[in-house]
């Protein structure tokens, strides 16, 4: 039996990340580079937020540009991989009917996926599907309905969520040259918690330290337990990206075998 497909956390950081030559950009398309091809991509993305799981059904998704008061160079990005209503359908399925996901045939990709896809992928010929969180359950809720997804990597499918451990946009600072402790704090704590195997403590968000400051709300942290449901014993754990500027982390994770 082939390897499975690794899953991925991408901490996205802002979407400029997507045009700029940075040294976070530049690990996004080294991973393209050195990873299997994937048959398609589920992304799981902080910038769909709705009640109850949907997910893309677009043969061809538009890009959609969900931001303001960025270079005029960044909303002409179109990125156009082509959709996959075959495996929307999958995960669907995968979810189960007592989640009762549901197909969305007009939403498009934001720029959680397309940011970081467009290094990765620029040709943009793997189709992608989106899942959407619903930020209203709790992390236990989310784990579990991650779990259901674990045959997808045995099909060839790239599991990729796209957020960021911190994210508190309130207090960014653009002139920042370090970032507060208390930022640094809650990433290694994450981090630690990752590597010590504890996913029960990281689903109970709201239970850690300086939780309330570095996810005020729970979009961008919510893709890292789908990621994280979706390792298996004796994957290997990469951790790359490991910066934190002002008070949003890049912290980004491969599990399993590129």
């Amino acid at each position: 039996m082939s390897q499975p497909m690794p899953v991925l956390f991408l901490g996205h950081g802002s979407p400029m990340n997507a045009i700029e030559d940075n040294a976070w950009s530049r690990s996004w398309r080294q991973l393209g580079q050195r990873m299997r091809r994937p048959r398609a991509i589920l992304c799981v993305s902080a910038h769909w937020e709705t009640a109850g799981p949907k997910l893309t059904g677009n043969a061809k998704p538009d890009t959609i540009h969900d931001f303001y008061g960025f270079p005029q160079a960044l909303f002409d990005v179109r990125y156009a991989a082509p959709g996959d209503h075959s495996l929307a359908q999958r995960v669907v399925d995968l979810l189960g009917e007592d989640i009762g996901a549901r197909i969305d045939p007009q939403r498009g990709l934001d720029h959680g996926a397309w940011s970081v896809l467009l290094p990765m992928y620029p040709d943009a010929d793997v189709p992608v599907v989106q899942l959407a969180i619903d930020p209203r359950q709790q992390g236990a809720w989310h784990y579990a309905l991650a779990r259901r997804l674990a045959p997808l990597r045995d099909e060839g499918v790239l599991i990729l969520a796209s957020g960021d451990i911190v994210h508190n946009l309130r207090l960014f600072d653009f002139h920042a040259t370090t970032a507060p402790e208390w930022a640094v704090r809650f990433r290694d704590t994450v981090n630690s918690h990752i590597l010590e195997g504890r996913h029960a403590a990281l689903a109970d968000w709201p239970s850690l330290e300086d939780a309330a400051l570095a996810i005020p709300t729970p979009e961008h942290y919510i893709p890292l337990l789908y990621a994280l449901a979706n390792g298996r014993p004796g994957d290997a754990l990469e951790f790359f990206n490991d910066d934190v500027r002002s008070s949003i982390s890049m912290t980004s994770l491969l599990i399993g075998t590129p």
